[in-house]
């Protein structure tokens, strides 16, 4: 069975409220997170589904998509980025007939960023992310924690996940199908071609990118930086290719929701800050794997999986906006004497929240420095200092800063 249809979905109550004012709606993500699954559910509401993933019916859209449109009342169309044709045709269609709830897209690529399609759709189209099952969303758990934190609360948890167990569902990430795995090495397997059929089939769709032989290469290199500043000249020049070549790749892969680039927070009047944005990966299980750390490796040596518990963090909070009341900008702080911080999370009211991830059981005094350091330069926008460990107990640390369980991400 598939295991996103086991668990339900959070974002599923946001999508049929956008369906009720709204044209279309667009739900984008990552391939295989779910997406599927969960737009079968409306198009057996009376929405006819339609799949571009079947080579007769793409065909058929880029040869005559005003024919293919013009004929649907109400439709669902999975993996539209393979036809953005589409989407002018899509257009034309909902200036004649604007009832809401018309067009429910997927789309594995970020269409935003292809040229004419933001442009086509602004005002008719609301976009909504589907990313990896979230732990909230696997343990049956409805609060958020971002919403939470800003109004000064931190989840509880009665029973912390530390330890071996943290580990696990680290390494696991949260993509549905790596999550009906058994074992580690069917995961790791599932993982690799999840990675080779993306850059084999999707890269093309997105980005027609001919050096195809140079992306796994770099997809490994862009691993070993993760939670990193971003070079591309030195990324390239482990490729052989140019900071240029380098920066679009990025690009390219950020817009299939493996990877986002994080820019420094900045206070305007402040110049002693590093310009440069970080890469993070969305999923620490396809990180794992492209980092080849398994539960062993992690055993033997617990420094490389630092990266991979940020990103699994990060992932965790990102999941966390799409459903959340408030709407956030996550950033990170360093500044040229070294201080720094993981996460900074940004309210629209411009509120921070702080978020410093530790993957040891101990918390030392030199762990909050960046944190300290953070809340004396925003002043009183700062809200909260989070020191997320592999520990169980929640402690103030005095003046708005806290030690807490990772596990309290998702709460139980």
């Amino acid at each position: 069975m598939n295991a996103s249809s086991l668990y339900p979905r959070s974002i599923e109550l946001r999508i049929a409220e956008a369906m009720a004012d709204t044209p279309v709606v667009l739900i984008a993500g990552p391939r295989q997170a779910g997406k599927t699954t969960l737009v079968r559910k409306f198009a057996e509401q009376g929405m006819r589904y339609i799949t571009l993933d079947d080579e007769l019916t793409l065909l058929a859209a880029k040869e005559d998509p005003v024919g293919m449109i013009r004929n649907l009342n109400r439709a669902v169309i999975d993996e539209i980025q393979r036809a953005p044709q589409l989407l002018l045709a899509i257009k034309k269609s909902v200036d004649e007939d604007r009832r809401p709830g018309r067009f429910l897209l997927t789309g594995s690529a970020n269409l935003m960023a292809l040229p004419t399609v933001a442009d086509s759709l602004a005002g008719r189209m609301e976009t909504l992310s589907l990313l990896p099952l979230s732990q909230s969303e696997i343990h049956g758990n409805t609060k958020n924690w971002l919403d939470a934190a800003f109004s000064g609360n931190l989840l509880k948890v009665s029973t912390p996940m530390i330890g071996n167990e943290l580990v696990e569902i680290v390494l696991r990430g949260g993509y549905p199908e790596a999550l009906t795995r058994s074992t580690a090495r069917r995961r790791t397997i599932w993982a690799r071609q999840y990675i080779d059929a993306m850059i084999q089939r999707d890269v093309l769709d997105v980005a027609g990118i001919e050096k195809l032989d140079q992306l796994p290469r770099f997809l490994s290199c862009l691993a070993q930086v993760s939670g990193q500043m971003c070079n591309y000249s030195q990324l390239g020049g482990q490729v052989d290719i140019d900071s240029k070549t380098a920066a679009r790749y990025v690009g390219v892969l950020a817009q299939m929701y493996l990877l986002k680039r994080i820019d420094v927070w900045a206070k305007n009047h402040l110049n002693r800050l590093v310009k440069t944005p970080k890469l993070q990966f969305i999923d620490s299980g396809l990180l794992a794997t492209l980092l080849e750390l398994g539960s062993t490796e992690v055993e033997r040596d617990k420094t490389r999986f630092g990266k991979v518990l940020e990103t699994f963090v990060y992932s965790e909070l990102l999941k966390h906006s799409t459903t959340s009341e408030g709407d956030y900008r996550f950033l990170y702080y360093r500044d040229l004497d070294k201080y720094e911080v993981d996460l900074v999370i940004e309210s629209t009211a411009g509120q921070l929240i702080g978020v410093e991830i530790k993957s040891s059981a101990t918390v030392k005094a030199s762990d909050l420095r960046g944190l300290k350091k953070l809340a004396s330069v925003a002043g009183t926008p700062f809200k909260l200092g989070v020191l997320l460990y592999d520990g169980t107990e929640t402690m103030p640390l005095g003046n708005n800063l806290w030690a807490a369980p990772i596990s309290t991400l998702w709460g139980n």
